[in-house]
């Protein structure tokens, strides 16, 4: 990513920015309005684009800023049945840093699965390559944006 671990983890994380270049969902919240989860926050998640009828409910089994989050979907949402995914950031040499997004997803319903699962697989693996194109785009104009309010905001120790 050509910005920051810390830069990139708050443009994911922070809702103010998300919703201007995430294309995987229409509208996060984390429960009680916090601006960013927590480890045990729970976050309401409606799709975008194409995906705009998919919704879920994850809670953050990990969130140490700026290095590592990691949520579970609680219960389930057509077509998944599981979904758990974390992030990793690491600084790279250039000064940017390098995400690694592992996920899990098992589709649903089960007597379905040997036909819905490789079609979930493909979709949500071809929307995430997009997603974080997009998060690199944003990141490419608008980093400077995200760092000066990061100075603002975490020297405030908000």
């Amino acid at each position: 990513m050509p910005a920051s671990c810390e830069v990139v983890f708050d443009v994911f994380h922070y809702h103010q920015w998300r919703w201007r270049w995430d294309s995987l969902v229409s509208h996060t919240e984390v429960d009680g309005s916090a601006p960013c989860p927590y480890v045990g926050a729970v976050s309401a998640n409606a799709g975008g684009g194409l995906l705009r009828a998919l919704s879920m409910r994850t809670e953050f089994v990990s969130y140490q800023r700026p290095r590592l989050a990691a949520a579970r979907m609680l219960g389930t949402s057509f077509p998944f049945s599981r979904w758990a995914a974390s992030m990793k950031h690491e600084p790279a040499a250039d000064g940017g840093s390098i995400l690694i997004y592992t996920y899990n997803i098992e589709a649903g319903p089960r007597l379905l699965r040997w036909l819905l699962e490789p079609v979930v697989h493909r979709v949500f693996r071809r929307q995430t390559v997009k997603r974080f194109e997009r998060m690199r785009a944003f990141l490419s104009s608008n980093a400077f944006e995200v760092e000066a309010w990061q100075r603002g905001y975490h020297n405030a120790g908000l």
